[in-house]
């Protein structure tokens, strides 16, 4: 029964028999596993701080050929969301969570995933504004499973959409002229500067990139769109989102 110690971003957890938990959670290396953490519902847990959503780690476990689950040895947490210590941020916590998790499959390897993850997670301890960061994530994600429509010219006319899109259904952008009728959702010219910046910068890069607060309603809007279409559903994490930011605003 080898061990292997591996690069680690902490998904979810749910409960198992009276003590334990499975843990499921994304390896640089294997991509997504599922573990057994024994004693980790136990006052004096050894996995105590290192199995909160988005903690990235270092893990250590046990895999038996033809088992499904592995079992944790330990988690060393490098890295925490908790850090970032606000209502807002710690919201967007599991809703990064979820997309990773209903992205990534089982045991399939995938670096670019899992380096998107943690640098979100490192920059959110560091304090980079949370709405900033859940833009650029969900862009990024949408880009790396090939879902995001080009941002950089009309996918109709090839035009310029600098100064502002419209998301026509669910697979292109277009500008103006090519939907008169206004059928699209809108992207003003500040959300397209948005992510014409977040298409070349690492996450920390955005504390100097300014997001509107109607752009980021748009954007969240269209990347909305794309993610239900794509995943044929709504994530129960965004409802939770919509709920705690509306909450903490006074709304």
């Amino acid at each position: 029964m080898p061990l292997h110690a591996a690069d680690a971003l902490i998904l979810r957890t749910y409960k198992l028999g009276e003590a334990d938990r499975i843990v499921v959670f994304l390896t640089a290396d294997r991509g997504k596993r599922r573990g057994v953490a024994k004693g980790a519902r136990r006052p004096r847990s050894p996995f105590s701080g290192g199995l909160e959503p988005m903690t990235r780690g270092r893990v250590a476990y046990f895999e038996r050929e033809r088992r499904e689950l592995v079992r944790l040895r330990y988690v060393e947490p490098l890295c925490s969301p908790l850090a970032a210590g606000s209502v807002e941020a710690l919201a967007h916590v599991g809703y990064f969570a979820e997309l990773i998790d209903e992205w990534a499959p089982e045991a399939d390897p995938n670096e670019k995933l899992f380096r998107l993850g943690a640098a979100v997670v490192e920059s959110l301890a560091a304090g980079v504004q949370v709405e900033r960061l859940a833009r650029y994530f969900e862009f990024w994600l949408l880009r790396l499973q090939g879902v995001y429509p080009p941002i950089s010219a009309c996918g109709r006319c090839g035009g310029d959409l600098s100064g502002g899109a419209r998301l026509v259904g669910t697979g292109a952008l277009a500008c103006a002229r090519c939907d008169p009728a206004h059928e699209g959702g809108a992207l003003s010219a500040a959300a397209m500067a948005f992510l014409l910046a977040a298409r070349t910068m690492a996450p920390e890069g955005l504390r100097d990139v300014e997001l509107l607060s109607t752009a980021d309603r748009e954007l969240a809007r269209a990347h909305q769109r794309l993610i239900s279409s794509h995943l044929e559903k709504e994530l129960k994490s965004v409802r939770v989102v919509r709920s705690l930011t509306r909450d903490s605003s006074g709304d």
